[in-house]
């Protein structure tokens, strides 16, 4: 698909500086544009390849006037970073906007759907699942008995919804997860072999979540796993039965979270995290990376190390860990100096 430079500059409400007509197909870096790619320019330090750069098409601020002679068509806008964002937005829309039902595929005669579905060949659709306006659910994608999924919301290739889950309004779940798989319920019996909890409870995702590729989130034992309004996780994450995550939190990759933790909202936590079960994590808490977090936190705290500490006193810790062998041999010649 095509688009002429004063199309982009309509859709991004900026001005043409150049070729309106310049013809871009494709979007690169700006150190690496091609003839009929878009690019943009919004860090300073890489000013110096606007005047080399093949791309037919550049983003850059209003405020940016080039020093020397460029052959790229610039659009001028506000604010270059947000506007590519906006028209990576756009052109994802367009690029997925797929529609109808693929064969072969299967769908439950108790099954429902909204308007303007797109399902993909090979994918599964259970009894009594209710689908809304505008969802696309991408091929060899599977959703069990009772699933209910709201408007606008996507489903990429691969993805496993289990029985009962409620998905919300624009969500999006990537490829891989799995939504409402048996949380790790066991229990000890007399021959110290282990039997199997029965997890009935199940998943609910609320509006504009986010799910990462290959990420887990088990459904309750009893009640629900809840993952609330706005939250983001990345891919490879591990949210174990019960939990709670407050709206707006993000997580990065390969955290995992265990059973029946809280975490409020707004919080921000780093990958590679570990979370112990039944604690509370307090709203607008931020957690380094490969942490390790084992107690109750307040809200606001900044937290890193494992066992996790404040993240000041984290960092002066470590100025001394670092001087340890130092430490060690002054303290060790002082010893040997008060016998001598």
């Amino acid at each position: 698909m095509k688009f002429t430079a004063q199309q982009i500059a309509g859709i991004l409400e900026g001005d043409v500086v150049g070729n309106p007509e310049a013809e871009v197909s494709k979007l690169s870096k700006i150190e690496e544009g091609t003839e009929g790619s878009l690019t943009f320019l919004a860090n300073p330090k890489y000013t110096s390849h606007i005047y080399t750069t093949k791309a037919s098409v550049t983003i850059v601020n209003k405020t940016f006037n080039p020093e020397s002679n460029i052959e790229t068509t610039l659009i001028k806008v506000e604010d270059a970073y947000k506007s590519f964002s906006k028209l990576l937005e756009y052109y994802n829309e367009v690029k997925n906007n797929k529609v109808g039902i693929e064969e072969p595929s299967f769908i439950s005669s108790t099954a429902n759907h909204g308007e303007n579905l797109y399902l993909g060949a090979f994918s599964y659709l259970g009894e009594n699942v209710s689908i809304g306006d505008n969802v696309k659910i991408f091929p060899n994608v599977y959703i069990g008995d009772n699933v209910t999924i709201g408007h606008n919301s996507v489903i990429f290739a691969g993805a496993k919804i289990y029985s009962e889950t409620v998905i919300g309004d624009g969500c999006v779940i990537n490829s891989g997860a799995i939504i409402g798989a048996d949380g790790f319920g066991f229990a000890p019996n007399e021959k110290g072999e282990y039997n199997k909890v029965p997890q009935i409870g199940n998943v609910i995702l609320e509006d504009f979540v986010d799910i990462g590729a290959a990420t887990t989130i088990d459904r309750a034992t009893l009640g629900s796993t809840i993952i609330r309004r706005g939250v983001k996780l990345d891919n490879q994450i591990q949210i174990a039965h019960n939990v709670d995550i407050g709206k707006n939190t993000v997580i990065a990759a390969q955290t995992g979270v265990a059973g029946s933790t809280k975490i409020g909202e707004n919080c921000q936590i780093g990958g590679q995290v570990g979370i112990v079960g039944h604690i509370t994590i307090g709203n607008n808490v931020k957690i380094q990376a490969q942490s390790g977090i084992g107690r109750n936190v307040k809200d606001n705290e900044v937290l890193q190390g494992s066992p996790a500490l404040p993240y000041a006193d984290y960092n002066k810790s470590y100025v001394h860990f670092k001087n340890l062998p130092k430490i060690v041999k002054t303290i060790n010649d002082l010893e040997k100096n008060k016998w001598e």
